[in-house]
């Protein structure tokens, strides 16, 4: 999806179209008022005070319909530049435009206005020549929005809108946005019963269905059993800690606004954990342990809560309490290439496995110039950033430095994954951390009976389960591969009076064999039940009907094909089995 503010001529022309759709706005209600009309990543918008008036789809027509004649009449876009104390006579009507000048350094701020026939508008610019540059447009969506993004300020009415150069582009651009409609995880999960939300039990905290459980169930377990057949242990540890573990591990200085508030109990400050690495830390120091004991692998899928602004918050992208696939890995110094590069392989092999293909490496390093943030000391960030280095391209790894987006207590190596749907996101992390085993004292004794701190790997594989879960609704369109999918096959017989008794012997096999399977013998006719299996996306529905009872046979058809095909019983067995084994269907 196209970058409207990173692209200059595509900011250009959004930028100028913003101005002309105002204008449209200031011919129809001849008393609005503008707030600001930037461009963003998505387009461009403007914020306008309609005083009562609120926006309706029928408005939008009419908008639209008045840019077009503007845009026709062809007017030259005309830049101005005019003195801070012109600029207040001008705009001495608009409040809105009145803040924004009067903000304005008076001594170093080129003040500038754009004019096109009967609208003026501040603005730094640049512009297109013509508003007849503008004509291949449309206006997407529209809102409220509180001026200066404050509740306890007025709300205004926010057009959002995107140009494109020619028309051809724009209907491009629109095809994809229907498109990214359909792969909405929100939209998928609330369809195919996946997760649901409710203000009453608090935003961000999203409740998995019995649908999008069998989904969870069946990624943790896949994991896990990834994750055991190479020496992971795990634990569960409890989803809050006292505060002083989080000031023992250096969070509570550097992590505390992404935290929910302290709790005070009994005497006790208590806080519901953004991270799971100091419990792990303690599990760790339960025990004494020797160099022979070393690599220990920690693995947990652990419930988190960190604090998001409830404008950032989205479906189960973006959330205020989700689960983890976390593990520690404490290692001596020796062992750290051969257990990092036993993670990489790990996240390369599950990729494959389902078929995740577009992504990169980003190696995240402490930004030398800004160490603030950062815990200090600059000869244990220099061993790790230079060992991470020399182990990604030992295995050889493509991958870009990314300064100043390090931990605070280490050095990473992120995988982004390019979605469907939206810019990248990171997938998979691996952090390589010389500094909370030293805050907790961890030891292991070494070969010469001495006592040795341990360097510890964190890393998640699927990052958050819940993002993960969007992510590949999204990538499927909801269409769940056959292993993952709620309802694996969906049971038809033809007739009930003649093919229900086969029916319910099939399923009965099925269910059986452990496959999620669902009978369908509902009174409907079966081109209703079968169109119904296919908005449910259930990736194989059968149809029983005489020739089936008759041969002891079962005909299938695969979600997204009208192929028929029809094997013995047996087969169809074999095929789901192997299917969902290998991970295909």
């Amino acid at each position: 999806m196209v970058n409207f503010k990173e692209d200059e001529k595509l900011n250009k022309l959004n930028h100028s179209c913003a101005h002309m759709m105002a204008q449209a706005v200031k011919h129809l209600w001849p008393e609005a008022k503008f707030w600001v009309g930037p461009v963003v990543e998505s387009g461009f918008y403007y914020d306008i005070d309609l005083g009562d008036k609120v926006i309706n789809e029928e408005d939008i027509e009419a908008i639209s319909k008045e840019m077009k004649k503007i845009s026709k009449d062809g007017k030259r876009i005309v830049r101005n530049e005019i003195t801070k104390e012109e600029a207040l006579k001008q705009f001495a009507d608009d409040p809105y435009k009145i803040d924004l000048i009067e903000r304005m350094d008076e001594d170093s701020t080129v003040i500038s206005t754009y004019t096109q026939g009967d609208f003026t508008d501040l603005c730094r610019g640049p512009h297109v020549d013509t508003v007849k540059e503008c004509k291949n447009f449309k206006l997407i969506k529209f809102s409220g929005a509180y001026f200066k993004g404050d509740a306890n300020n007025k709300m205004l009415q926010r057009i959002y809108g995107v140009c494109f150069p020619t028309e051809e582009e724009l209907n491009a651009h629109i095809q994809e946005l229907e498109d990214a409609k359909l792969r909405d995880h929100r939209k998928l999960g609330k369809d195919l019963g996946i997760f649901m939300t409710h203000d009453l039990v608090g935003k961000g905290l999203p409740m998995y269905l019995p649908n999008g459980y069998v989904v969870w169930d069946a990624l943790e377990t896949y994991i896990k059993g990834k994750e055991r057949k190479i020496g992971y242990k795990h634990v569960l540890t409890p989803p809050l800690g006292n505060v002083e573990l989080y000031k023992t591990s250096g969070h509570w200085d550097h992590y505390q606004d992404s935290m929910f508030p302290k709790m005070e109990v009994e005497g006790e400050e208590f806080v519901l954990r953004p991270m799971n690495c100091p419990h792990h830390m303690m599990i760790y120091a339960n025990d004494i342990h020797s160099y022979r004991d070393l690599p220990i692998r920690i693995g947990e899928i652990a419930r988190d809560c960190r604090f998001e602004a409830s404008g950032a918050l989205k479906g189960i992208e973006r959330v205020r309490s989700f689960c983890q696939n976390d593990a520690h890995l404490f290692v001596t110094p020796e062992q750290i290439a051969e257990e990092f590069k036993s993670v990489v392989d790990l996240i390369l092999e599950v990729y494959n496995e389902l078929h995740i293909t577009d992504y990169h490496f980003e190696l995240s390093l402490r930004d030398p110039e800004d160490k603030v943030k950062y815990h200090p000391d600059d000869k244990m960030w220099d061993d790790a950033e230079n060992t991470l280095r020399k182990v990604l391209d030992d295995i050889g790894i493509d991958y870009v430095e990314k300064i100043g987006e390090a931990a605070f207590y280490g050095p990473k190596l992120d995988v982004q994954v390019k979605p469907a749907v939206g810019n990248e996101i990171t997938l998979s992390t691996c952090q390589l951390d010389f500094c909370l085993p030293a805050k907790f004292n961890l030891t292991y004794v070494d070969r010469d009976g001495s006592k040795k701190t341990p360097v510890v790997l964190h890393r998640a594989v699927f990052g958050s389960i819940d993002r993960f879960i969007a992510y590949y609704l999204e990538e499927t369109k909801g269409a769940l591969p056959l292993w993952l999918a709620p309802t694996q096959v969906n049971v038809l017989p033809v007739n009930n009076n003649y093919h229900l008794e086969y029916a319910e012997n099939i399923y009965k096999m099925l269910h059986d064999e452990d496959i999620r399977v669902e009978l369908d013998d509902r009174e409907e006719k079966v081109g209703y039940r079968m169109r119904e299996s296919v908005m449910r996306k259930i990736p194989i529905t059968v149809i029983l009907g005489q020739k089936e009872v008759d041969e002891k046979m079962i005909s299938y058809r695969k979600h997204g094909s009208e192929e028929t095909i029809t094997v013995s019983q047996n087969e169809f067995v074999t095929l789901l089995k192997e299917s969902i084994l290998n991970k295909v269907m």
